[in-house]
């Protein structure tokens, strides 16, 4: 491997939503520390400051070197807006490996315009699979594995699903969950007094965060999910910082109208996870709050019928909850105070951004990428 080729030779990060920030953040510092020259596109798929700039700067994540803006819309249309940005990117840098993180539009995107433009892919958290094709995650995680060099597995059932799909074994690699480097290596600044004394919340309350559009998108389903949610607050008090995508439902179906519901604006990366950490339980239908309450040992009722992290079912605190379960399981969690066992996912050690570096600088020595 010749050094100052890879020098000359951008790594394209691809972001566009906050889990993927978080993922990042530990990978592009290992890469930074082996010498490689790097490039970080930013989608705009988020493009509330809150769901995005904020992480950037309490990550110490380099500021992008081009934020393309996209914003929301529907799939075709945000991830046709997204293609053609990339696609004029990818052009004008020529990078040497393009690396996209997770299962959102932005990841999808990226991973069809380097396919088309002969520019490799490395695909981190590739693997998990929830098996539910009305999922949109689903879709673009699958189909972008398909499309990688490089599948980067955080937990070793991907590495089956991956074999399962005719992905050749040379192309997969336990890595571990960078997500993770990220908590372990911020854990002394989840500080979760500050954040009850500047939110004004008790001592003892549930975090929620929903935005899955299965569960938020129709109208009469967020009606019926904001009806359990005032169960919850029946319980305790409910706090939930309001994700963009299904704030309107929320709203309207009144999920504000008791008086135990704190809503909250979207948190920076810092204050969310320090008001993970002090809640009793949380109450979600997000993939990485799975993760992050697996290693902080909060009880997680993950609102879906399925999920592509079974591990944090095996090895953490999570379970899978219908509406109807939802209010029994926070009331048995709360009387039971029940806490997390001892193990751990195996390679969720706080050293995945190291080992998926090693990985990428391997295959760009070894594949002919450098010339």
């Amino acid at each position: 491997m010749n050094r100052k080729e890879i020098l000359v030779s951008p790594i394209v990060h691809v972001l566009g939503a906050r889990p993927n920030f978080v993922k990042a953040a530990p990978v592009i510092g290992a890469l930074r520390a082996a010498g490689a020259e790097q490039a970080v596109i930013h989608t705009g798929q988020h493009y509330d400051a809150r769901m995005s700039e904020i992480f950037f700067d309490e990550l110490g994540l380099p500021e992008p070197d081009v934020n393309l803006g996209v914003g929301s819309g529907g799939h075709a249309e945000q991830t046709a807006a997204l293609m053609v940005g990339l696609e004029r990117e990818f052009t004008s840098r020529s990078p040497v490996l393009v690396i996209v993180y997770g299962d959102v539009n932005s990841t999808i995107a990226a991973a069809l315009v380097a396919a088309k433009l002969h520019i490799p892919v490395a695909h981190v958290e590739a693997g998990l699979r929830s098996f539910d094709m009305t999922m949109p995650e689903e879709v673009n995680r699958r189909l972008t594995d398909q499309l990688s060099d490089i599948c980067l597995v955080t937990s070793p059932e991907g590495i089956g699903h991956l074999a399962n799909e005719g992905v050749a074994v040379e192309r997969a690699h336990l890595v571990g969950n960078p997500m993770i480097d990220t908590l372990l290596a911020n854990l002394d600044s989840f500080d979760t007094g500050r954040v009850r004394e500047a939110h004004g919340l008790p001592d003892r309350y549930v975090l929620a965060t929903m935005h899955r559009p299965a569960n938020v998108d129709a109208p009469e389903t967020a009606a019926a999910l904001v009806r359990h949610l005032h169960g919850v607050a029946d319980l305790a008090d409910l706090v939930i910082p309001v994700h963009p995508r299904g704030r309107a439902n929320l709203l309207a179906a009144g999920l504000d109208d008791h008086d135990r519901v704190h809503v909250l604006e979207p948190l920076g990366y810092i204050d969310f996870i320090a008001a993970v950490r002090g809640a009793a339980a949380v109450v979600t239908d997000s993939g990485g709050l799975q993760e992050e309450t697996t290693i902080l040992g909060v009880p997680c009722l993950t609102v879906r019928p399925n999920t592509e992290r079974p591990i944090t079912i095996t090895h953490g605190t999570n379970r899978l909850v219908t509406f109807e379960e939802l209010v029994p399981g926070v009331r048995k969690v709360l009387e039971s105070g029940a806490q997390a066992g001892e193990r751990r996912p195996p390679l969720w050690d706080g050293h995945a951004g190291p080992r998926i570096a090693e990985v990428v600088m391997a295959f760009l020595g070894g594949n002919g990428a450098l010339g």
